[in-house]
């Protein structure tokens, strides 16, 4: 699959949840190909904005969507990435805030 298939999908996805995609498609573009990549890597698609483990177990909490894409777009008009967004967000009703990492210390893999 590639980046230009996965994003009508992702973006039907996204309004059937009465969210959708960041309405920017280049950066959009660029997280999925992301998505893909981290797919081909480990098997499913994580996060490209975090870091891995490469363990579905360890990193069932960042497979897009992540656990915190709800919780932030409710908070913050945007996930994590700001793959997904409020249509307020889109539309530049509500400021653009960074959305703080929701993924706990202890799950985060660092360098």
């Amino acid at each position: 699959m590639t980046a230009d298939e996965l994003y009508p999908i992702l973006s039907r996805y996204a309004e059937s949840q009465g969210i959708r995609l960041n309405r920017d498609q280049g950066f959009v573009m660029d997280i999925l190909r992301g998505l893909l990549t981290n797919e081909q890597r480990y098997g499913y698609r994580s996060c490209p904005c975090r870091l891995a483990w490469g363990t579905k177990e360890q990193d069932r909490d960042i497979i897009c969507p992540c656990v915190y894409r709800d919780p932030d777009v409710k908070e913050y008009g945007s996930c994590y990435c700001e793959l997904y967004v409020s249509p307020d967000w889109n539309e530049g009703k509500i400021e653009h805030r960074q959305v703080p990492e929701r993924r706990p210390k202890e799950k985060r893999k660092i360098f």
